[in-house]
């Protein structure tokens, strides 16, 4: 029997998709993919004089990531893990790449289901192993690996940071405790604005996914969170309408790690974040890196 909290879920996610659908193609054959415009091949950052390199990584379950490598020519990284219906091509992805690249070099990659990678997205239950994949590519070249993850992505990224110890430092923005408790309260300020922003605007471009069953078993957070050693930050918007500050406040309380938590003032969900102000955004991931990233 499914309980109360999936009638508000499922409302607002009906709600969500019939004001995408304008901006939807659905492409023939299985499973279902909701597709982006496709966008040029780069080889070098357009803002920076970043060298970029694609390539795939191989998971454990045998499932191919993309990955795009900003090479600039530090000695740390910091791996970008987006959320769902997103992908390294986003514009919003792309950005905060060319912003952190002048103080670190950069990986960002599509989550099975998204963009350029295999498989079906899992809404948590195998994406770990995703970016565990690309987290061991990087330490080939690097001792230290610092991750942002976003949404789903901070999700799956506090998931292996309470598994392994092979995150250096972590931010986790506008993580659910659980993914079953995602909100959807889509009459609350900002939902309006991102629903534009991704269906008329530059914000469609490098969207889509390809979903899978969302009975999968899952690690939820909330539940591991306390087994992690890996330095944390947590930022939240204040007025996030699909995952309300709640999830972040109550991850936070329960960490055992170096912690700190961010609510930011008037902000609403995961990258959008970034989009409202790019400059104070970078400023705080960087302080903490700066901080943790030793």
């Amino acid at each position: 029997m499914f309980k109360y909290y999936w009638v508000p879920a499922f409302a607002g996610m009906t709600i969500l998709l019939f004001l995408l659908i304008e901006s939807l193609t659905f492409s023939v054959g299985s499973p279902l993919y909701l597709s982006f415009p496709r966008m040029r091949e780069s080889h070098a950052s357009d803002n920076l004089n970043s060298t970029v390199t694609s390539n795939y990584v191989l998971t454990t379950d045998n499932k191919k990531i993309k990955y795009d490598h900003y090479l600039n020519g530090h000695s740390q990284v910091i791996i970008l893990a987006h959320g769902f219906y997103n992908s390294k091509q986003a514009v919003l992805f792309k950005q905060m790449a060319a912003d952190l690249s002048d103080a670190y070099d950069v990986i960002v990659f599509d989550f099975r289901g998204h963009g350029e990678s295999e498989g079906v997205f899992t809404w948590t239950a195998r994406e770990p192993k995703d970016l565990e994949a690309v987290v061991d590519y990087a330490h080939k070249s690097y001792q230290k690996v610092g991750v942002v993850g976003f949404s789903l992505g901070a999700a799956s990224s506090l998931i292996l940071a309470a598994q392994s110890d092979k995150i250096t430092s972590l931010i986790a923005v506008s993580p659910p405790t659980k993914f079953r408790q995602v909100d959807f309260h889509f009459w609350k300020m900002g939902m309006a604005e991102n629903i534009v922003y991704n269906t008329f605007q530059e914000g469609r471009i490098g969207k889509g996914v390809r979903p899978g069953l969302l009975w999968h078993k899952k690690t939820h957070p909330i539940n591991v969170v306390d087994q992690i050693q890996t330095p944390t930050m947590f930022v939240h918007g204040q007025e996030d309408w699909l995952i309300l500050p709640g999830h972040s406040k109550k991850l936070y309380e329960k960490a055992k790690c170096q912690k700190q938590l961010n609510i930011v003032e008037g902000g609403t969900h995961a990258e959008y974040l970034y989009r409202s102000d790019k400059e104070g955004i970078m400023d705080m991931f960087k302080e903490w890196f700066q901080l943790t990233l030793l």
